[in-house]
C-alpha cells in the first residue's frame, strides 16, 4: 500500500473501536456483545449489496487464494451481524479469495455499525486500493464528498491524502468523455490527465490525448505540446464569439451546479451541455435545477 493511503481508513475504523487493546476487546465483548476475531462458517457470510466496487480482477483473486492456502487468512474480515448472517463491511476481496481457496470457515471481526457507517467505510476502503484507475478514484472521491457533505479538506483527512491531491483528482472529471474513456482504459495516465485539464478546446484536448496513447508521450512531452498550443492561442488573441455576459452566465451555472458546463454557439443560438459522472451526480443536479 502506498505511504499514507492507509491512514484514512485506519483512522475511521479506530473511531469505531477497531484498534481496541486485548483487554478492552474482552470488555467490549461482554458489554456490547461484539465478537472479536472469531471463526465463522463462510456460507453465513455475504457481500454488501451496496459495495461500491463491482469488478474484481480474477487473476489477482487467484493469486491471493494461493497465498491464503499457504499462509491462511492473515487479516480478518470485518462484518456486521444481520438476520441473514454476516454482511461484509471490509474485505470482500479476501472473502472471494477464501472461497476460491476452499476455506470452510474464516476469521471475522463482528461489528455493529449503522447503515451510514457501513456505506462510508466500504467507500473509503475501496478508495484506498492501489488498483483503482484515476477515474474510479476521482468518481469515488466525488461521491464521498457529495454523500457525506465533505469539503476537500475533510475528504483529504478521511483518505490520508493532501488537499491538492483531492483537488487534482476532482479536476480530471472535467475532461471530455472520450478523454476520460482513454484514462479508464489505461492509455492516458493521471499525470497526463492533469496536464490536459488546461486545454479547454474539445478537439484539441482529444487530439492530444490520442497522441499520448498512440505515441507514448511522457508527461513532459505533453506539457511541451500544451505550452505550444496555449502560446499560439495567446498570440492569435481570437475575438470571442460570445459576449462577456453569456460567458459569465455559463461560469455562474458551472459554480452553482458544481460540475463542468460547456457552451457551443453564440448570443443568438447554441447549446449548453451539463456533465454528470454518476447517478447520484445526476440526482443532485436535478434537485438544484428543478426543486
Amino acid at each position: 500500500m502506498k505511504p499514507g493511503l492507509g491512514r484514512g481508513l485506519d483512522s475511521l475504523l479506530k473511531s469505531y473501536d477497531r484498534e481496541l487493546e486485548e483487554t478492552e476487546m474482552k470488555s467490549a465483548k461482554k458489554s456490547a456483545g461484539e465478537k472479536v476475531d472469531e471463526l465463522v462458517d463462510i456460507n453465513k457470510i455475504y457481500a454488501n449489496p451496496n459495495q461500491p466496487r463491482k469488478v474484481f480482477d480474477q487473476e489477482s483473486l487467484n493469486e491471493l487464494a494461493e497465498s491464503i492456502k499457504i499462509h491462511g487468512l492473515i487479516q480478518p474480515l470485518i462484518v456486521n451481524e444481520t438476520d441473514k448472517g454476516y454482511m461484509i463491511i471490509a474485505g470482500e476481496r479476501r472473502y472471494r479469495a477464501c472461497k476460491i481457496a476452499g476455506l470452510d470457515k474464516v476469521n471475522v471481526i463482528v461489528k455493529k455499525y449503522s447503515n451510514k457507517q457501513i456505506a462510508e467505510i466500504a467507500l473509503i476502503e475501496n478508495l484506498q486500493r492501489e488498483d483503482l484507475n484515476p477515474i474510479e478514484m476521482s468518481k469515488g472521491i466525488k461521491r464521498l464528498m457529495d454523500e457525506y457533505g465533505l469539503t476537500q479538506e475533510k475528504a483529504a483527512e478521511r483518505l490520508g491524502k493532501s488537499r491538492s491531491a483531492i483537488a487534482n483528482s476532482l479536476r480530471i472529471l472535467t475532461l471530455y468523455p472520450e478523454v476520460i474513456d482513454l484514462i479508464e482504459k489505461g492509455k492516458v495516465s493521471f499525470g497526463h490527465a492533469k496536464v490536459l485539464v488546461a486545454v479547454s478546446d474539445y478537439a484539441t484536448q482529444l487530439t492530444l490525448a490520442k497522441k499520448v496513447a498512440k505515441d507514448k508521450l511522457t508527461v513532459r512531452d505533453l506539457e511541451r505540446e500544451v505550452e505550444a498550443y496555449l502560446g499560439k492561442g495567446k498570440k492569435k488573441k481570437a475575438k470571442p464569439t460570445t459576449s462577456e455576459e453569456l460567458r459569465d452566465f455559463v461560469n455562474s451555472l458551472q459554480r452553482k451546479l458544481g460540475t463542468k458546463v460547456n457552451l457551443i454557439g453564440n448570443n443568438k443560438k447554441g447549446r449548453i451541455y451539463i456533465d454528470y459522472y454518476t447517478e447520484d451526480d445526476l440526482d443532485r443536479i436535478y434537485d438544484i435545477i428543478l426543486k
